[in-house]
C-alpha cells in the first residue's frame, strides 16, 4: 500500500535527510564560495585590488571544478569522503562531494552579484579612505544583498538537485528512495511521490528566497 505507515515513515525520513544534506552543504559551501567569489571580484582587472595572476588562477580552479559533472565528481572524491567521514554511504557522506561541487558554483553566483553593485558607490567609499575590508563588509555585501539572497535560493535548489542524484550511490534522501524503489524495484508510485516531494521542497525554498530578497531590496518600498 502506497501510504502505509512504513512508507509514510520512509518519506518522512527522506524529507529530513534531503533537507539535512541540502542545508548543511549549502552553509559549508558558502564558507568556501563567498570568500572565493569576493576574491574573484577584488582581484579582477577592474577590482579594487587587481591581481591578474591570482584572478586567473582562481578563475581556472573554479571553472575546472564547475566543469566536472556531479555524478563523476561524486565517484572521484570517494576516497576523500571515506577519509573524512569514514564511509561513502548515507546522507552525511554526500555532504563532502556536495560542498566540493557547490563551492565553485556559489563563488560565481557571489561574483556576479557583487559586480552588480554601482561602481560609483564603491569609488565614493574609496575616496573617503575606507579600507578594503570596510568596502567589502559595509558597501559591497549590503548593496548586493538582494541579489545575493536570490543567488542563495538558486544555489540551494541546485544543491538539492545534486543531493537527489547522489541516490544512485546510496546517498540517502528522496533521491535514494526514487532510485531504489522507482528504478531498481519498478515501483513507479513511490518514485512519483518522491519526485512530487522534491518539487514541493524546491518550490518552498525558492519562494522563501524570493520573499527574503524583496525584503532586503531597498528599492522596493
Amino acid at each position: 500500500m502506497l501510504f502505509s505507515a512504513q512508507n509514510l515513515t520512509m518519506f518522512g525520513v527522506g524529507i529530513l535527510e534531503t533537507l539535512y544534506m541540502t542545508l548543511v552543504s549549502t552553509l559549508m559551501a558558502y564558507v568556501i564560495g563567498l570568500p572565493l567569489g569576493l576574491a574573484l571580484v577584488l582581484t579582477d582587472k577592474d577590482g579594487i585590488r587587481p591581481k591578474t595572476a591570482v584572478n586567473k588562477i582562481l578563475g581556472a580552479v573554479v571553472n575546472i571544478l564547475r566543469s566536472i559533472p556531479f555524478l563523476i565528481l561524486l565517484v572521484m572524491v570517494m576516497p576523500l569522503t571515506r577519509a573524512i567521514v569514514g564511509t561513502t554511504l548515507g546522507s552525511t557522506a554526500v555532504i563532502v562531494p556536495l560542498v566540493i561541487a557547490a563551492g565553485p558554483f556559489i563563488a560565481r553566483m557571489v561574483e556576479s552579484s557583487i559586480k552588480e553593485v554601482d561602481r560609483g558607490v564603491i569609488e565614493a567609499a574609496q575616496s573617503m579612505g575606507a579600507s578594503t575590508m570596510q568596502i567589502v563588509w559595509k558597501v559591497m555585501l549590503p548593496e548586493a544583498m538582494p541579489s545575493l539572497v536570490v543567488g542563495a535560493a538558486i544555489s540551494v535548489t541546485t544543491i538539492l538537485g545534486y543531493s537527489a542524484m547522489s541516490g544512485i550511490v546510496g546517498g540517502g534522501g528522496l533521491g535514494n528512495i526514487a532510485i531504489t524503489y522507482g528504478y531498481n524495484r519498478n515501483e513507479q508510485d513511490i518514485m512519483l511521490v518522491a519526485v512530487i516531494l522534491l518539487v514541493l521542497i524546491v518550490q518552498v525554498l525558492q519562494e522563501v528566497g524570493m520573499r527574503l530578497s524583496k525584503r532586503k531590496d531597498k528599492r522596493i518600498s
